[in-house]
């Protein structure tokens, strides 16, 4: 493990980087249960789904883990299974079929992105205040989901949000859940936000949150993936409407990946000298496979998890970190019914602190230069907002882009963000 990991040189060791990667995979467990919902609405046997999404996640974290040697962890991700079955599905009126095409088709443009090092160049572009912006906005964007899953904040009637009803049992299990983990975070104990959830999880049976396995039946055989792997729809590819869709889920993904790796390796001071991260074209990589791999199977988009913040939060530093997640995932298949009894009031609390954890490269920030401090901003406020990472991203990029030319810092903006801005101008004019 030393060895390969290099574990003393990145200032951890085999137990930190473990429980990290035992964290980071409760944090994002609820994919398990989420994305069979989601696709299922399409016609998709939901149990096959779930195989897929787990073996997808398996697949992807692994590559990341052994191949790019860092502390994130992929799985099939939210807002592009939206898209794929709210979207081209049941309002474009495609088969579910066509969506997996799409997503195959798009994990194949990926692969040859990362040949050309078309996405190592966009994230080398962006400044350096603009990539410590993005670590504090997903830092808000963590928090907001945290909050939104246990109930504390909830959509609001003639207001965008408003504060839920806090004495329910989900977000008051959740207060309880968030106090405890604060302690433990207070007193310095290692493991804190991971022994939180399972407290939490614990406390919540008797409150009627945690639901417990049905006959507390806790080890199954996985699903059959039969219904729904290769199951792939040719004749269509060449389509308009094939090529707005593709075009949809690269854009989301590119930008949702770039995010995540730029703000999580912020904070994890992974970042070079010029804010570059060594590898980047490794970690982009996993997810360009991870991609194909899960549309062979039988699911959405295969993408990195902003949720790998909680495992950094708790000391992950090196592939290990991933590598015990992909674990998690793979016994996932065997204990389905375990872990997708951890209700959302208890991972809720850990990405509420995590956006804490997040926030702290706004104090590295230039606020004094009203070009680089707007963007920053827009950059932070957006990505909650518009509830997207790269939503916040365009914005970023874009007032950079602006700013700098219209007050004559035009030479301060690289190529690559010129361009960038052009393709996000007419993708909003589309």
């Amino acid at each position: 493990m030393e060895n390969f990991f290099k574990l003393k040189e990145h200032n951890t060791d085999v137990k930190t980087e473990i429980l990290a990667g035992i964290t980071t995979f409760m944090t994002m467990a609820y994919i398990l249960a989420v994305n069979p919902l989601i696709l299922s609405e399409t016609g998709m046997d939901k149990g096959g789904v779930f195989t897929a999404t787990a073996l997808s996640a398996v697949i992807a974290t692994l590559i990341m883990a052994l191949y790019a040697k860092y502390p994130f962890a992929l799985a099939p991700g939210m807002g592009l299974n939206a898209f794929f079955a709210y979207v081209v599905v049941l309002d474009m009126g495609y088969s579910w079929q066509f969506a997996l095409t799409a997503v195959f088709i798009e994990g194949i443009i990926f692969i040859l992105l990362s040949f050309v090092k078309a996405r190592e160049a966009i994230f080398d572009a962006i400044p350096i205040n603009l990539k410590k912006a993005v670590s504090v906005g997903i830092g808000l964007f963590i928090a907001f989901i945290g909050l939104s899953s246990a109930g504390i904040v909830v959509q609001g009637e003639g207001v965008p949000l408003t504060l839920g009803a806090i004495n329910e049992p989900e977000a008051l299990l959740a207060m309880i859940g968030l106090i405890i983990t604060g302690i433990l975070l207070a007193k310095n104990v290692k493991g804190a936000l991971l022994i939180g959830i399972v407290a939490t999880t614990v406390i919540g049976i008797p409150m009627g949150v945690t639901i417990l396995p049905e006959g507390g039946k806790i080890i199954s055989l996985p699903p059959s993936l039969s219904k729904v792997a290769f199951q792939f729809e040719w004749h269509n590819i060449f389509t308009k409407d094939m090529i707005i869709v593709v075009f949809t889920f690269l854009f989301v993904d590119v930008f949702d990946t770039i995010g995540t790796l730029t703000g999580v390796a912020s904070k994890a001071n992974m970042l070079d000298e010029e804010g570059k991260l060594p590898r980047v074209s490794k970690a982009l990589f996993a997810d360009a496979v991870g991609t194909i791999g899960g549309a062979c199977l039988g699911t959405s988009t295969v993408t990195t998890f902003v949720e790998s913040a909680s495992g950094v939060a708790e000391g992950g530093r090196t592939g290990l970190t991933a590598l015990s997640t992909a674990g998690m995932f793979a016994l996932s298949l065997l204990f389905a019914p375990l872990f997708t009894m951890v209700p959302a009031s208890a991972t809720g609390p850990a990405l509420i602190l995590v956006g804490l954890f997040m926030m702290s490269p706004i104090k590295e920030i230039d606020l004094d230069d009203f070009t680089e401090a707007i963007p920053a901003f827009l950059t932070i406020v957006m990505m909650p907002l518009a509830y997207s990472i790269a939503e916040g991203i365009v914005f970023g990029m874009l007032s950079y882009v602006v700013l700098k030319l219209l007050t004559g810092k035009g030479k301060e903006v690289s190529l690559v963000m010129y361009i960038l801005s052009i393709l996000f101008i007419i993708r909003f004019m589309i």
